[in-house]
This record gives structure tokens, C-alpha cells and sequence, in this order.
């Protein structure tokens, strides 16, 4: 029974909705950061560095799933495994609503 529930969870995020949301959940806090970055910091021009490097690796996730590559190494497997990219873009968020409502 282990086996499937593992292979049912491999299959959902192999498949097209999923990766959608990883496409969804990328490209407008990409499209912030790369446009207008000053609204992710906050009143006394200052941001973490480390946070932000963090949602980076998040959005890079996010697109390498998205668009369906699948990498194929242990490390890269882990470091852009789709719901930590998920988990970090929603950290980046928070960080962008927290900045916009002061």
C-alpha cells in the first residue's frame, strides 16, 4: 500500500494542473522583482537578503516544474522539488503582503 500512495503522489505532480500552479505561483512574483523590485522592500529601504534568495530559489522551482522538467540527480531533485518551490514562493508573498501593508 506505501508503494501506491507514493506513486499516486508522483503522478499528481506530474501532471498538468500542478504544474500550472507552479507556472501561476512563479511569474507575477517574478515579474515584481524584476520590474518593480522597491515593492518588495520595505519603508526604511531594507530587505534580507537571505529571505530573498530564499523566494528565488522558490521561483526557479516553480519554473522548472512548471514548463516540466523533471531534474534527474538526488541534490537537484531535492533543492527544486516542487512544493518547496511552492512553500518559498508563498514565503515570498507573505514577505510582499507584510511590506504592502506596512
Amino acid at each position: 500500500m506505501r508503494v501506491r500512495r507514493v506513486a499516486s503522489e508522483k503522478s499528481f505532480l506530474q501532471r498538468r494542473p500542478s504544474r500550472i500552479l507552479s507556472l501561476l505561483l512563479a511569474t507575477p512574483i517574478a515579474l515584481v522583482l524584476l520590474i518593480h523590485p522597491s515593492l518588495i522592500v520595505d519603508p526604511e529601504a531594507g530587505y534580507s537578503h537571505s529571505l530573498l534568495m530564499l523566494v528565488m530559489l522558490g521561483i526557479s522551482s516553480g519554473f522548472i516544474h512548471g514548463v516540466g522538467f523533471d531534474p534527474r540527480g538526488l541534490v537537484w531533485r531535492i533543492l527544486f522539488h516542487p512544493v518547496l518551490g511552492w512553500v518559498l514562493m508563498g514565503l515570498g508573498y507573505a514577505i510582499l503582503y507584510k511590506v504592502q501593508m506596512g
